[in-house]
């Protein structure tokens, strides 16, 4: 997803992304650990999606601080 995708999204809708993206990043290191992953590169996106969302419920959050 692209960081104009998650922008457009509400809080409930980026922590429920956020709770499938790790749910799907655990998945996938169970298959490598256990050497079914499909694919391997799929972990390295996941993550990226992930820290997308952090730092954007981050800036949210420092906003509404102020």
């Amino acid at each position: 997803m692209k960081p104009t995708e998650l922008r457009q999204l509400t809080e409930s809708e980026l922590g429920a992304k956020l709770n499938d993206f790790m749910q799907e990043l655990f998945n996938l290191r169970f298959q490598t650990a256990s050497h079914q992953a499909q694919n391997p590169k799929r972990i390295r996106e996941v993550k990226k999606i992930i820290a997308r969302i952090m730092t954007i419920q981050n800036e949210r959050l420092r906003k509404a601080s102020l």
